[in-house]
């Protein structure tokens, strides 16, 4: 059985949350003060981040294909065998 493919976009999105879970952690556990709407520019910030990294890395990944004369219909890394 073969694993699933690497999506950085997913990476970078659950960093950014993970981060802002643990600023939010910090503030409630009385470590630090964060303003309640330092969240949104965080998270709306990291959702743009991973798009555009997963926009890239499926741009990579179809120049690679294309290039690739084996790769034909269905040929990709998530396809069954």
């Amino acid at each position: 059985m073969r694993g699933r493919s690497f999506q950085p976009g997913r990476l970078v999105t659950g960093l950014v949350l993970a981060v802002a879970g643990f600023l939010y952690a910090g503030d409630a556990g009385g470590l630090w003060q964060i303003p309640w709407f330092t969240a949104i520019p965080l998270v709306v910030g990291g959702l743009c981040l991973a798009g555009l990294v997963a926009a890239m890395a499926r741009g990579v990944r179809g120049r690679r294909r294309a290039r690739d004369p084996r790769a034909g219909a269905g040929a990709g890394p998530d396809a069954p065998r």
